[in-house]
């Protein structure tokens, strides 16, 4: 088992007051209004997500709009969880054959999924995991919406072109005819002025929804743009393939809070 590393911190370790804060985070005045009925006959039209994942106080009303479109859209069968590694701990590129506890209950290692991709650079490694809070924000909000969660989580300490490209390669031939949803944790620029992180976010935004990995890997580079999980979000545009990208909601920490220099998050839907 996997045990939370950041209950009580990043969100609440009371399971009453993690729901409370969840709803909340979908009627906040910069969440989606509401949280949707989960849709049983949904279109099923996501292949992919890009999500933020800093404390709930913060960036949980931007994460609320990508699980708001999930609950309309329908759940799928389970989904591959691709965050950074902050700590610098652990494997290179590692899969965490665990599962994971939260303060809503047991998400699920998705054993058969976690055979296939278990291949070269990916590596079993549960150390890289261990106190690494980029894929444990996401279960929360998925177990609040669905209950039982089935998943897969790779936690990226590299993140450069060719190894997001290789990791995203080895993903999309694993999921391929599954009922998958590949989700991408990332927040976006760091600790700069507001506008100035709106600016630079917008740059590399718009080749996200152009669906131009190589030409967001260069705007990364070159706009020096300090998001955290940019070559999991590379790895799962190579993933999923082909998709129309959709713009959900882009905020930032100073749209919650008065602060003076601000980290950028956005909600962006994959669709088929």
């Amino acid at each position: 088992m996997r045990y939370p590393a950041v209950a009580g911190q990043f969100y609440e370790r009371d399971p009453g007051a993690l729901r409370k804060q969840i709803e909340g985070c979908y009627r906040h005045k910069v969440g989606p209004g509401a949280k949707p009925p989960v849709a049983k006959d949904g279109p099923r039209t996501l292949k992919g997500l890009v999500v933020p994942h800093a404390g709930y106080m913060y960036s949980g009303p931007v994460a609320a709009h990508a699980y708001a479109a999930l609950a309309r859209d329908g759940v799928p069968k389970t989904f591959v969880i691709l965050g950074p590694n902050h700590t610098g701990l652990g494997a290179a590129m590692a899969l965490g054959e665990h599962d994971w506890e939260t303060p809503l209950g047991v998400a699920m290692f998705d054993r058969a999924l976690g055979a296939r991709l278990r291949k070269a650079p990916i590596t079993e490694d549960i150390v890289a995991h261990r106190r690494e809070h980029s894929i444990e924000v996401q279960l929360p909000f998925l177990q609040d919406l669905v209950g039982e969660v089935a998943f897969v989580p790779i936690c990226m300490g590299l993140q450069d072109l060719p190894a997001a490209v290789e990791v995203g390669g080895i993903v999309g031939d694993a999921i391929k005819g599954e009922d998958v949803v590949v989700l991408a944790s990332t927040d976006f620029s760091h600790y700069i002025p507001k506008a100035e992180a709106a600016r630079r976010d917008r740059m590399a935004i718009d080749k996200i929804l152009a669906f131009d990995v190589k030409g967001f890997y260069r705007t990364v580079q070159e706009e020096d743009v300090s998001m955290c999980g940019f070559g999991p979000v590379m790895a799962m545009m190579t993933a999923i393939g082909p998709a129309k990208p959709e713009l959900l909601k882009y905020a930032s920490s100073g749209d919650v809070a008065p602060m003076e220099d601000v980290v950028g998050y956005g909600a962006i839907a994959m669709r088929r």
